[in-house]
């Protein structure tokens, strides 16, 4: 069987790669950038740094700080005028995963035409995105580094999955001073994505042994070092080594997609407008118990990297001892017991069930579900 690995061409890590950032845009001859990014991250001057390192290399740049929490078709439209307006030649995205998917919605859609929705699905698009330089700021995404773009289109209140290789950044820059002082909330909920990313990829039909390797690291720092990130956000330590985790479950990810943890959660934030960490970490364990009937040696290794002693336990005991280890570690970080505590409504289970059938994200799942097993998901998570 064949493969492809995809992964930007340079990747920038470690404390103070900012302005290894800055010179690499500098030195690719860029004039004019469009800054992807949120109020948040503008009101508290983290935008003004960039801008201000860029500009005293001759780099011009314009602003869009309009990403919602889960950007839509109206945020990339938003973004896309500011760029055409300002002649922006490259576009920079500032923050965590929304910043990062809006930007490539804005970059894809000004290099290829038409309206980002014509970009749904897989590889749908014609040629690559406007160079994108993506800058992270929280660790657990990593869209800063892959091929995904997830955007919720507002009429249909679904998210789009957009998996195409053309939305891979030129440049992705992982500074853990930027991701300092962030609140528990969001550490934990993009911390418990970054195991979500890195669990699916490993039970993933599509993965590798390349796949396969980076995923159990990642799962192996993150239990060694989210609990210290979310009780202690100054500790430099512990968010740089959650900066190498959730960028390894994005190397695993990218490369071996995702199951129906990412095609469920999908549907609950486009319906309800939730977080999409959070969504992800109270699902991850109950599609896992619907995986054991196929991937029980494979949760197995799961939790070893987790911490576990499972030397004396079958493949299933292993895979057990997995699921738990996930619901002890979103436990001691603050994660929400169930959906019924995010809103989420019975009623509203079929039309989710069935939205999430179609998401790109549930074709590598490592058994293929009904749509009542999916329900029946959902009903275990509530």
């Amino acid at each position: 069987m064949t493969s492809a690995f995809y992964i930007p061409t340079v990747n920038l890590m470690g404390a103070g790669c900012l302005t290894d950032a800055a010179d690499a845009i500098q030195s690719h001859g860029f004039k004019n950038g469009l800054v992807v990014t949120d109020k948040i991250l503008n009101e508290i001057g983290v935008v003004e740094k960039v801008t201000a390192l860029l500009a005293e290399r001759g780099v011009m740049t314009a602003i869009f700080d309009g990403t919602q929490p889960n950007p839509t078709i109206g945020n990339v439209e938003a973004g896309l005028a500011i760029l055409e307006a300002h002649n922006c030649d490259f576009v920079i995205s500032l923050g965590g995963g929304s910043p990062h998917d809006c930007a490539k919605g804005i970059a894809l859609v000004a290099a290829n035409g038409g309206k980002i929705g014509d970009y749904e699905g897989v590889d749908q698009s014609a040629k690559a995105q406007l160079p994108l330089i993506a800058i992270n700021t929280t660790a657990g995404t990593a869209s800063e580094m892959t091929r995904f773009c997830i955007i919720t289109d507002e009429e249909r209140h679904i998210k789009m999955a957009i998996v195409d290789k053309n939305t891979t950044p030129l440049i992705s820059v992982n500074d853990p001073e930027l991701m300092l002082a962030k609140p528990k909330s969001l550490t934990a909920a993009t911390g418990m994505d970054a195991l979500t990313h890195a669990v699916e990829a490993y039970v993933s039909i599509a993965a590798s042994p390349i796949t396969d390797a980076v995923a159990i690291k990642a799962i192996e720092l993150i239990q060694a070092h989210l609990r210290t990130a979310v009780n202690d956000g100054q500790n430099l330590e512990a968010r740089e080594q959650m900066a190498y985790a959730q960028f390894m479950a994005g190397m695993a990810f990218n490369n071996a997609s995702l199951g129906y943890v990412h095609a469920m959660a999908h549907q609950l934030g486009g319906f309800y407008d939730l977080p999409h960490g959070v969504c992800n970490a109270v699902i991850l364990p109950h599609v896992q118990k619907y995986n054991v009937q196929v991937s029980a040696s494979r949760l197995r290794d799961v939790a070893k990297a987790m911490g576990v002693n499972v030397d004396n336990l079958s493949a299933e005991q292993g895979a057990e001892a997995a699921i738990e280890a996930i619901q002890v570690l979103s436990k001691d970080v603050g994660i929400p017991a169930g959906l019924e505590a995010l809103g989420v409504k019975a009623d509203d289970f079929p039309v989710l069930a069935e939205n999430a059938l179609k998401d790109a994200c549930g074709f590598t799942n490592p058994k293929q579900a009904t749509h009542e097993e999916i329900c029946e998901i959902f009903r275990s998570a509530m």
